[in-house]
């Protein structure tokens, strides 16, 4: 008894020191090789529509943001197939938006990320004509309590960043913080982040006096981890001496320092963060942009990487072993909705209503790990 419990122990020591290390570069590249290629054959028409419940185009927030972590992969891995695959996007859909130019609606604007960076590779003036259409009208209104739900932050904040630096132009940045600032301290009445425990409600619903069965403030995983990697790939582009970066920089400090603490033990975050058994269990997306954006933060010197480096490893180690299939498809997705209850149930072998945007956040975490030196 006393021999199998030493043996035990000292592998339970040995997986504790393996998961606070980083696997080799080749070794990330070939994991985001694995699932991407995945992904690929599936769909290797990439202009074919997406049927869930209904059809849909496919330039779509949860596509768009599985081209994010596509552009990321290609640019530690520079594959043609990758750059071709991503014009091929474009290009099937004319680089238009869904359901058009005139919206002002964050989802529809995400694929613009996209097309902004395949347009400073390649600069055809029509990758870009329609997103710019469709953030100057914004730009050009008084409006801007649109970003009334968090996800949409992520979804539309990065494309201001990108127009204003391509066009040199501050009336992009200025907007882009009123959409901010209206979403972090108005929706909801008093403003969907709380800056005492600093993380984000989903939406209005969700404030105080919204709770989890536990008694804790309900904060969405995926939730949060939009805006943490909307404030990296804001930051990523954003010039220092932009007026509001230094709130955007701090807003991203005090949300690492939350999140930090609420990993579990085998490297994932729960879907709720303040109530693990409220749909406990493992959770990918919210995981994997997580550790994008603590990644991130390491590379550009923001966080320290001895205190954020460990939950790193820990949670790469957890998805690439928990949670990517030997084919590559992705496990512990939470399918599409706001809140814990919502996408369940969550399991390995259990496929979320839509695949791409769980891969896009793989993508971006293990493409950010990569550069980690």
């Amino acid at each position: 008894m006393k021999k199998h419990f030493l043996i035990l122990f000292f592998c339970s020591i040995f997986w504790q020191t393996y998961a606070q290390s980083l696997p080799s570069k080749n070794r990330v590249v070939s994991n985001l090789q694995l699932a991407n290629k995945y992904f690929m054959d599936k769909w290797p028409d990439a202009g074919k529509t997406i049927i869930t419940n209904k059809e849909r185009q496919s330039t779509i927030w949860t596509r768009s943001v599985y081209y994010e972590g596509l552009m990321a992969l290609y640019s530690i891995d520079p594959q043609k197939i990758y750059y071709d695959y991503a014009v091929q996007w474009g290009e099937k859909h004319n680089w238009q938006l869904a359901w058009g130019t005139n919206i002002r609606h964050a989802d529809n604007q995400c694929a613009g990320q996209t097309f902004i960076d395949l347009y400073k590779i390649d600069p055809q003036p029509q990758r870009i004509k329609e997103i710019k259409a469709s953030i100057d009208l914004m730009v050009h209104s008084d409006k801007k309590d649109d970003w009334s739900w968090v996800d949409a932050i992520q979804m539309s904040m990065p494309v201001f960043t990108k127009l204003g630096v391509l066009y040199k132009d501050s009336a992009y940045f200025n907007k882009m913080y009123e959409l901010y600032s209206f979403a972090k301290n108005n929706h909801g009445e008093n403003g969907l982040y709380n800056k005492v425990e600093h993380l984000w409600w989903r939406d209005k619903d969700f404030v105080p006096p919204y709770k989890e069965p536990n008694g804790k403030y309900c904060y969405w995983s995926r939730g949060n981890g939009w805006v943490i990697a909307a404030l990296a790939r804001t930051l990523e582009e954003l010039p220092v001496n932009d007026a509001h970066y230094k709130e955007y920089l701090q807003d991203f400090k005090d949300m690492s320092e939350a999140i930090l603490p609420l990993q579990r033990e085998d490297g994932f975050w729960n879907v709720s963060l303040q109530d693990p058994t409220h749909f406990e269990g493992k959770e990918t997306s919210g995981t994997a942009l997580f550790v994008y954006g603590f990644a991130w933060g390491i590379n550009h010197g923001i966080l320290n990487k001895n205190k954020y480096l460990p939950a790193i490893a820990k949670a790469w180690d957890g998805m690439t072993r928990f949670a990517l299939h030997t084919n590559g498809a992705l496990g512990y997705v939470q399918g599409t909705g706001k809140e814990p209850k919502d996408g369940q149930p969550v399991g390995f072998d259990h496929y979320p209503d839509f695949e791409d945007y769980g891969l896009g956040a793989f993508l971006l975490a293990g493409s950010e790990i990569y550069k980690i030196k």
